[in-house]
């Protein structure tokens, strides 16, 4: 059974950093494009970065730039750095994988249901 947890998540005034990571088990990251995606209140989802099985990593505009992820495949974590962050970056935050292993660049844009994910972590910028 996969599971993905999250950590790292909380509050911080706009310009300041935080880094999340994802703990996962049940697969091996070796095999598995990852990323992170956000839900904020009323908003769609978005997928905000991925990294692919080459290590190719890609970001959405909204963050290219400012956040940076990366994995470490021997611990089976994947990370997302977060810097100069933005009000409108408040959201809840999940990691996340394609249930396929078959993918060797990350399906950007599949349906939600094609994605395994955590339980999501709250990140807050206040102003």
């Amino acid at each position: 059974q996969v599971k993905l947890v999250e950590s790292g998540g909380g509050s911080v005034q706009a310009g300041g950093s935080l880094r999340l990571s994802c703990s996962a088990s049940g697969l091996t990251m070796n095999n598995y494009c990852m990323g992170w995606f956000r839900q904020a209140p009323r908003k769609d989802r978005e997928v905000v970065a991925a990294i692919d099985l080459d290590d190719k990593t890609n970001y959405a505009d909204s963050v290219r730039g400012r956040f940076t992820i990366s994995r470490d495949t021997a611990k089976n974590m994947v990370y997302l750095e977060m810097n100069n962050l933005k009000r409108e970056d408040t959201a809840i935050y999940y990691c996340t994988a394609p249930r396929s292993d078959r993918y060797n660049a990350f399906p950007w844009g599949a349906p939600r249901v094609m994605f395994y994910e955590g339980q999501g972590i709250q990140v807050t910028v206040a102003s």
